[in-house]
């Protein structure tokens, strides 16, 4: 038994203005064609499936049959992917990335991210993203390893070749602890130095053997912010946390602003960051702008 055919473009424009016209000269006159070359259009069609895709006896003006209104919602998701194909292939004639892979650092507030990203989808719908996440200096060995074309990152790049720079910011970074801890309500650095600090550590070789804000002999390191907020809320330990991260458990009491002595405020800054010799396109640059008007 032979199988139905396959509908040519034309075909489905054709079926989608009939149906959406509610009659064949309403879709003839939306076409700019003859009626009979529609009618005609959509008899070969019927003929080409095997089945019948309107009801044009019993009624007035044709009807959808249960088939024709499956085939019509398959035809409608076959047109809005050839028109986003020809949208991706504009892009790409124009010069439009057909993706860019983002690198950003786990201190980069939730929120900038979510607003660069939604804002991201609405301007460049054909574009593809990829995000990586990461700390310390695994962002900027992305970007050395060309896995990713831009990133947000700490100054820890600084003396690497090949970077370019725009600042997009800082984070206030906070000294907690759990209000059951040994330090909360104690002031004296010293003390600090006697209990388990909770550092995040890097994955990257950038940074080996080099420690950022570590007070403790007494030192958990930990590879994921999650973990170290995790701890923290259990009591494990101390350490600094993005106060963006721990605002809600600070309000609630879960977690306690440390008041160490000689500890001063901490800013964690941030910078848009990409290679020279791999600039960014015209979706890439639109995402580094949105990060430095946030600021």
């Amino acid at each position: 038994m032979r199988g139905p055919g396959t509908p040519t473009f034309d075909q489905m424009q054709v079926l989608l203005a009939v149906a959406d016209a509610g009659g064949l000269a309403a879709a003839a006159r939306r076409l700019g064609r003859a009626t009979s070359a529609v009618s005609y259009a959509i008899d070969n069609l019927e003929n080409q499936l095997g089945v019948a895709l309107f009801d044009r006896v019993t009624t007035r003006r044709p009807v959808l049959t249960r088939a024709g209104a499956a085939v019509v919602a398959d035809a409608r998701g076959v047109l809005a992917q050839m028109d986003g194909l020809k949208a991706r292939v504009q892009g790409l004639l124009d010069g439009l990335e057909a993706e860019v892979a983002l690198a950003v650092d786990v201190m980069l507030p939730t929120e900038r991210l979510v607003d660069a990203l939604t804002g991201f989808r609405a301007a460049f719908p054909t574009v593809a993203l990829r995000l990586h996440v990461e700390a310390l200096g695994g962002v900027t060995q992305l970007l050395l390893e060309g896995k990713a074309v831009i990133g947000i990152n700490n100054h820890l790049h600084y003396g690497v070749e090949d970077m370019e720079r725009l600042t997009v910011g800082s984070v206030e970074m906070v000294p907690v602890a759990a209000p059951g801890h040994p330090l909360a309500g104690k002031g004296a650095k010293e003390a600090a130095r006697d209990h388990v600090q909770l550092v995040l550590t890097d994955r990257s070789p950038l940074t080996q053997g080099q420690d950022f804000s570590v007070l403790s002999d007494k030192n958990w390191r930990l590879a994921d912010l999650g973990s170290k907020h995790a701890l923290l809320l259990a009591g494990v330990g101390w350490g600094n946390m993005p106060e963006f991260m721990i605002r809600d458990d600070l309000k609630a009491r879960r977690l306690v602003r440390l008041k160490l002595r000689d500890w001063p405020p901490a800013q964690y800054p941030l910078q848009a960051v990409w290679r020279r010799s791999s600039p960014p396109g015209p979706a890439a640059r639109w995402l580094v702008e949105r990060f430095a008007a946030q600021t």
